[in-house]
């Protein structure tokens, strides 16, 4: 079976689309339609409905996709087993959010390799919508989000609250010295409203950065004040480089892991503890710098 037949059958199931599944695949419209037309030639079944809205599964099409995915998924531990390098017995995929890998992400994969030395770890950063994909097709085992979606084969855990706070790169800031040096962090829709609720003088500064805690960096070498989370701002306050703004107010959100069912047990128990391990000291972090506020 061609693997890459499996894939573009997916990528239309989760699409809804040819012309969706195309981008997604980054080949034509007609590639997509041919690998389609060929997959249902081999199985002898019409797969998808096509209509102008879309394209949807027939009967036949929602029967295979259990078996499309199995497939997919054993491929990748054939593929990343056969890969692992000389010394190392096991692999593991871990994918998160970048603002999820500072302070946290690459504090777990200390722990499991402390714990596992002989387990082989990737490490991806992708937006939620590609962690789930990654995560059905089996080529990541685990992944950290603030925006989970659960499918089948899959659970989903909540890891910790996270604060948010308002830092500014200079001494002393006050929410009356903002105007001019702030920058809108995108946190999403939920702390967009949060924002223009609790600060509607700062509701359009005109500068927006959609990067996360990445937005830190720009900080860093200005003097801007944005909100920031809060485990992350304490690598910049323990270096005198940034200070909350006291009075301001702190926006929580959720992360959250997502972990393949058909993950090893005794891999999975490891993978759980040391990410507790982390998660107690990233919530001590975050108590640190909430309380200044």
């Amino acid at each position: 079976m061609d693997i890459a037949l499996l894939k573009t059958f997916l990528a239309v199931s989760e699409t809804g689309s040819f012309a969706a599944a195309s981008d997604r695949l980054f080949v034509t419209q007609s590639a997509v339609s041919l690998r389609v037309q060929r997959l249902e030639e081999l199985l002898n079944r019409t797969l998808f409905v096509r209509s102008r809205a879309g394209a949807e599964l027939t009967p036949s099409g929602r029967e295979f996709e259990a078996y499309a995915i199995s497939l997919i998924q054993n491929w990748e531990k054939a593929r990343q087993q056969v890969a692992l390098p000389d010394g190392f017995d096991r692999s593991l995929n871990i994918g998160a959010q970048i603002s999820l890998w500072p302070r946290l992400g690459f504090k777990w994969v200390d722990a499991l390799r402390a714990e596992q030395p002989r387990l082989g770890l990737r490490c991806e950063v992708g937006t939620p919508d590609q962690l789930t994909h990654d995560m059905t097709e089996g080529v990541m085992q685990i992944a950290l989000t603030y925006n989970p979606t659960l499918r089948p084969g899959m659970a989903v855990e909540r890891v910790l609250d996270e604060d948010l706070v308002l830092a500014a790169s200079w001494k002393n800031p006050g929410l009356s010295d903002l105007r001019g040096r702030y920058v809108y962090v995108d946190w999403g829709p939920d702390f967009f409203q949060f924002h223009n609720q609790a600060l509607p003088d700062l509701a359009n500064p005109g500068l927006t950065l959609a990067m996360g805690a990445l937005a830190a960096r720009y900080l860093a070498d200005r003097e801007f004040a944005a909100y920031l989370p809060a485990r992350y701002v304490k690598r910049y306050t323990d270096r005198g480089m940034m200070a909350v703004v006291p009075g301001a107010p702190v926006y929580t959100q959720s992360v959250w892991s997502v972990w393949r069912d058909d993950l090893e047990e005794d891999l999975a128990d490891v993978a759980h503890r040391t990410l507790k391990s982390v998660v107690q000291g990233a919530e001590a972090d975050m108590q640190d710098i909430t309380d200044l506020v």
